[in-house]
């Protein structure tokens, strides 16, 4: 019973990821926007999902290793961010990078170096496919939480 209710906690920390994660990749590729009002209530719910899964299997661990995961993609991001002075990486990309390093620290740390770095190369190899078929210049302003997303998801995956 321990391992059912485990992973009843884990399939429903996916299921709240997968859905606020296609919400804010709608918003961000249409409105170049990551609500505090889906990014903050989804950490939430998917961390408190997590913490509870780790208890129920009696891995403590995880637990810390997701808190330090989202604090240090969250100060990564913030770093990005400071020094673009908000130009390149957006606020709700530092916001959204908690959820994701909480997301992929929870998995392990080979989780987290993949899939945060996976954002990065699908992201700029989708900027350099745009480029290449002129639907974008080095100027041009393009959503980057989709990307972290993607790489939140490969990150698991790649391991």
């Amino acid at each position: 019973m321990r391992g059912g209710r485990m992973q009843a906690l884990v399939a429903a920390a996916y299921l709240a990821f997968g859905v606020a994660s296609l919400v804010l990749i709608r918003s961000d590729l249409a409105e170049h926007r990551l609500p505090n009002a889906v990014v903050l209530p989804a950490t939430a719910v998917v961390g408190a999902l997590l913490t509870l899964a780790s208890i129920a299997a009696g891995d403590t661990a995880a637990v810390g290793r997701a808190a330090a995961g989202a604090l240090a993609l969250g100060a990564f991001y913030a770093a990005l961010w400071a020094i673009g002075r908000g130009r390149g990486m957006g606020g709700g990309d530092v916001k959204l990078a908690l959820l994701v390093g909480l997301f992929l620290g929870w998995h392990g740390w080979p989780e987290l170096a993949l899939g945060g770095a996976a954002a990065f190369v699908v992201g700029g190899a989708s900027a350099l496919a745009l480029i290449a078929a002129r639907r974008a210049t080095a100027r041009t302003h393009i959503a980057f939480g989709p990307f972290m997303l993607i790489g939140a998801c490969l990150g698991p995956i790649l391991v």
